[in-house]
């Protein structure tokens, strides 16, 4: 039987003014306190799983993340810019009630149309997995039969679930992602299935998801 690739597709940990909720997108903002333990903790549940590489968005916050959690197998994570956070244009370092206030009439858009609205001077989730995806089945592929780590992104990460699965972007928001979180995905007799989803240990005072996310 052919060995089942395994990714292990993670969250960036928590940020500094997470607690405040603003849409993070291409901002390069670092990890809290609270992100390097959360991102600590998630490496420690990793030993042992044989990870063979640590893929990452080139972001600092997943870059950060993605060296604290290769450490303990001996690896030196490889970042990748196209899986980085959707740009959000002119509403990146905005809450969600500063941009209702400023652009009602496109935030309602966006509400109702998560899977498909472009954020104004960004992207949409169709451009976004235009480029993370393939990245996302090359460093698959590089690795078939071994188990490796992505870090990226809160949005980055969902899109490529909804991908793998064949559910529609509409429905993005529907598959949660904390910080820190890990899922699996396993590619198997010519298919992808998801073998966990937002797991996490380290949730204990997290202030909470940030819009980025």
């Amino acid at each position: 039987m052919t060995r089942a690739t395994t990714v292990y597709l993670i969250r960036h940990g928590s940020v500094v003014g997470a607690e405040t909720r603003r849409f993070i997108g291409h901002l390069d903002v670092p990890l809290s306190p609270l992100g390097e333990a959360q991102c600590r903790a998630l490496a420690a549940r990793l030993r042992g799983v044989g990870l063979r590489a640590v893929y990452t968005s080139d972001l600092t916050r997943a870059r950060r993340s993605g060296e604290i959690i290769a450490a303990p197998a001996g690896l030196s994570p490889r970042p990748l810019p196209s899986l980085r956070e959707m740009s959000m244009g002119r509403w990146d370092g905005l809450t969600a009630a500063e941009i209702e206030a400023r652009e009602p009439a496109a935030f309602a858009t966006w509400v109702g149309r998560v899977g498909k609205f472009p954020f104004p001077g960004g992207e949409s989730v169709p451009d976004l997995i235009a480029r993370a995806w393939p990245a996302f089945e090359a460093v698959a592929r590089a690795h078939a039969g071994e188990s490796i780590a992505v870090v990226a992104h809160g949005g980055t990460n969902r899109a490529i679930i909804c991908r793998a699965v064949g559910v529609p972007f509409d429905r993005l928001l529907a598959f949660g992602q904390d910080y820190a979180s890990l899922s699996v995905l396993e590619w198997r007799d010519g298919g992808w299935s998801l073998r966990r989803l937002n797991e996490g240990s380290a949730r204990v005072g997290d202030p909470g998801a940030a819009r980025e996310t």
